[in-house]
């Protein structure tokens, strides 16, 4: 029957008074085909999946997966490689679960232009290095992992000047850590709930719609930054003033670095930065830093301003009680030790 539309009963439906005057005939209609021609599935599709990368990148990590042995790997990459990484993830993670890995348990250098979704949902404990560039979906759903990219070290061209990875970069992302050297496209780290990604600079609706985490973007932005973002914490290095034309205020608040918590973090990723991807750029704003933190703004969504005042609120009376019930135990256990009595639960 698979095909067979001219054997449809569609009165009852067509005559349905909400279907009233509803044409299927575009829907139904029965080309004319010669016999040999199929109206069905025939044959099985191919999608190259045992010709993948990630199928020799599971076989050397072995010693990792199977005995949590630290591996160390390389590979070249081609934009025809999609999603490179992610079978491998998932094979961490069937094993592991959420925790995944130790850190850099499972070490992958890559070098040339990677394609679509690389390191897509990539586990902690797996750490993947690009050395070139990338296309659009880089680090999507990061969930744990850490992502490196930065062009070749004979590159010519100044990284904060030219794009480096592609549209909805670390789309989703849950956990993690990406550092990129050099400027992403639109849509960046759009939906992130919990990775901290350092970059360069980004296109359009950076951040849009993020709910957790910390970016860190050391150069432009476009427009729409910010928009429907209600969590986490976005810094921004503002040399040219012209950010806040750039934001979408509806949710956030920009306000200048003078947190010392907020500076600190700041110093850190930006030396994290440079020790992974040899970023001039960072070098640079390190060797004035007191000078740089004056210009980067700090994007403070409203909603999570109020949520983590909430719960500074709600934890002062736990930590009282909880010190309490600590004093008061070691009370009990005194007193009953001096007693000669063992105190069970």
């Amino acid at each position: 029957m698979i095909g067979r539309a001219d054997c449809l009963d569609v009165e009852r439906a067509v005559h349905h008074w909400k279907a009233k005057g509803l044409d299927l005939t575009p829907l139904l209609h029965q080309p004319d085909l010669p016999d040999t021609v199929a109206r069905r599935r025939v044959r099985p599709q191919d999608h190259g999946i045992d010709d993948t990368l990630d199928n020799d990148l599971i076989r050397a990590a072995m010693p990792a997966l199977e005995r949590r042995s630290p591996v160390d790997l390389t590979a070249y990459i081609r934009n025809a490689d999609r999603t490179v990484g992610t079978m491998l993830g998932s094979e961490v993670t069937m094993r592991y679960g959420a925790c995944g890995l130790p850190p850099d348990t499972i070490r992958i250098t890559f070098t040339g232009s990677a394609g679509q979704s690389f390191g897509a949902f990539v586990p902690a404990g797996m750490t993947m290095r690009l050395i070139g560039d990338a296309n659009d979906g880089f680090g999507k759903g990061l969930s744990g992992g850490q992502l490196i990219v930065h062009p070749p070290a004979l590159a010519a061209f100044k990284s904060e000047d030219n794009i480096v990875i592609g549209n909805v970069a670390f789309y989703g992302a849950t956990a993690g850590e990406g550092y990129v050297r050099g400027v992403a496209g639109e849509r960046f780290c759009v939906r992130n709930s919990g990775a901290t990604v350092v970059v360069e600079g980004v296109g359009d609706h950076g951040c849009e719609y993020m709910t957790g985490g910390r970016v860190v973007v050391l150069g432009r932005t476009g427009r729409n930054f910010a928009a429907g973002m209600s969590g986490g914490i976005a810094y921004v290095l503002d040399l040219e003033g012209l950010f806040q034309r750039r934001c979408n205020p509806e949710m956030v608040d920009l306000e200048p670095l003078v947190d010392a918590e907020d500076i600190d973090f700041i110093s850190v990723a930006i030396v994290k930065h440079l020790t992974y991807t040899g970023s001039l750029l960072a070098e640079g704003l390190l060797s004035d830093f007191a000078l740089v933190r004056r210009h980067i703004v700090k994007v403070m969504p409203r909603e999570y301003r109020r949520a983590l005042a909430e719960r500074a609120k709600r934890q002062g009376p736990e930590r009282e009680r909880l010190v309490e019930q600590v004093v008061l135990t070691h009370v009990v256990a005194s007193a009953a030790s001096n007693a000669g009595t063992t105190i069970h639960g």
